[in-house]
């Protein structure tokens, strides 16, 4: 299975006893025989072109005499990356016919061939075939080309030039290249239920465009580019943006209503519509049968193995899912203005139903999330300000008569982790995640303990005596082993 760019593949024949001429006869009768139409024709051989139906085989065959050989190339020119072995079954359906043609034909009528062929010839200075072989230079161009718009590939390319602009705004603003924090993704506008639920619901567009470290994003892009090199031709510029936006827009919702506390970020989601989108139209009579097959298998495989690999801690296999449930909607209701492209308002009513149905479905799933997350993030603040009133015991002047130290032990120390114990068992009530309700139990046992080195420093500074400072030392470890264990908290996971 040729790979790559532009998919190829290649022979060389020995011309025997054959003149040149003779060998470019046969090639040309063979080239005939199967249908090829010929592009351009010279005294050193010719291109012709294989066109057939959507994703089917479209070739371009080069046939070129050199010294004493003739090499055979059929090139992909349709929109590929993989061939699946069709050019290499092209070259070999030409080079039989082609060995047909050579011992049948007599050398008198393969010189009256030809005449007649060498007057269809270009001149010296058009033969594509004498052109030199492509500098580096053109070869660094032609790779750059694919971050280039044109007709065709046009959206493809200003999705991947997008994607890539924000990935190196942001490592300009210092963010890290490898494995981007928390704080920097949600800054960014990555996707994570306490914020976006707390009215910042762009987050669901936003995260469609970020990606958690370089390799994220070159997967991601690389995915991007042949679903786009092969889909946008045959969808149009846009029914290819509406389909991704839309795709991407439900897999962040997926991502939103699947996951408590996990920062989406990614295109893939949008990504796996496309591919959604294209399996669709695999399971129909819109691809020629011959190219169905191939495809499909491949698609398949990418996809089956792409969602087996969601499972893994790290992605986010529930915006991969909502995108390509979508995308296979989408794709499907595609099919009849694809069919008949004169169906114009057919195209844009399909995009506008699932635009508003994209929508509706969002904006459902918005409002209908409990948001119990951004209620205990809001009282965890208040937590944090009881906290800080029952630590500043510490900074407390020990100089002060016996009964204003136990005071502020009693009614700023003790009183306020009292406080806090009783907000942290109402915030129990809450609707949140299993590993926030685990927090929540080392949070309790925080609270217990600092009770009690607090009754201990009461009872020290009543009885003025020091033999409580073992028991003290015993309790301040475990509080800060607790400590440590809280700070180890958070995590994100790449669409």
């Amino acid at each position: 299975m040729a790979f790559g760019f532009t998919p190829q593949f290649k022979e060389e024949l020995f011309l025997e006893n054959f003149t040149p001429q003779q060998y470019l006869v046969f090639a040309l009768e063979a080239a005939k025989s199967l249908g090829w139409e010929f592009t351009s024709i010279s005294d050193k051989g010719f291109v012709a072109i294989n066109n057939n139906v959507i994703f089917r085989s479209n070739a371009e065959l080069t046939f070129s005499i050199e010294g004493s050989f003739a090499s055979i190339v059929s090139k992909s020119t349709g929109s590929e990356m993989a061939d699946f072995g069709r050019n290499k079954k092209l070259v070999f359906k030409f080079r039989d016919a082609f060995i047909d043609v050579k011992y049948a034909m007599q050398p008198d009528e393969a010189a009256l061939k030809y005449e007649e062929y060498s007057k269809e010839f270009v001149a010296p200075e058009d033969d594509i075939l004498r052109l030199p072989p492509p500098s580096t230079s053109s070869k660094v161009m032609d790779a750059f080309s694919l971050f280039i718009p044109r007709k065709g590939y046009f959206i493809t390319p200003i999705l991947i030039d997008l994607n890539i602009l924000i990935f190196i705004l942001m490592a300009i603003t210092g963010v890290s290249v490898m494995q981007p924090d928390n704080e920097s993704l949600l800054k960014w506008g990555a996707n994570f239920r306490p914020v976006t639920l707390e009215g910042e619901w762009w987050r669901l567009f936003t995260c469609c465009f970020l990606h958690i470290g370089i390799l994220h994003l070159l997967m991601n892009m690389y995915a991007l580019l042949y679903i786009g090199i092969l889909l946008e031709p045959y969808l149009g510029k846009t029914r290819f943006l509406s389909a991704y936006l839309l795709t991407g827009i439900m897999a962040s919702t997926a991502s939103l209503y699947w996951h408590d506390l996990i920062i989406s970020a990614g295109a893939s989601g949008a990504i796996f519509g496309m591919y959604g989108v294209f399996l669709a139209m695999l399971t129909t009579n819109l691809i020629d049968k011959n190219a169905r097959m191939p495809l499909l298998a491949s698609i398949g495989i990418f996809v089956g193995y792409n969602l087996l690999n969601g499972m893994k801690a790290g992605i986010d296999n529930a915006a991969h899912v909502g995108g390509l449930v979508t995308g296979l909607l989408i794709g499907y209701a595609f099919l009849p203005s694809l069919k008949k492209s004169d169906l114009t308002k057919l195209k844009w009513s399909v995009i506008g139903i699932f635009t508003a149905l994209v929508i509706l479905t969002s904006f459902t799933v918005y409002k209908t999330i409990p948001n119990d997350i951004a209620k205990y993030d809001n009282e965890m603040k208040k937590f944090a300000e009881n906290e800080a009133v029952a630590m500043g015991i510490y900074k407390m002047n020990l100089n002060q008569p016996k009964d204003l130290l136990l005071k502020e032990v009693k009614e700023k120390g003790l009183f306020y982790w009292n406080e806090n114990l009783k907000l942290i068992n109402e915030l129990e009530k809450l609707d949140l995640p299993a590993a926030v309700h685990n927090r929540n139990q080392e949070v309790i046992r925080y609270c217990e303990l600092r009770i009690k080195v607090y009754n201990l420093i009461y009872k020290a500074i009543d009885e003025n005596t020091d033999k409580y400072t073992s028991q003290l030392t015993d309790l301040n470890r475990q509080i800060q082993e607790i400590i440590d264990k809280l700070k180890n908290t958070g995590s994100k996971e790449k669409e």
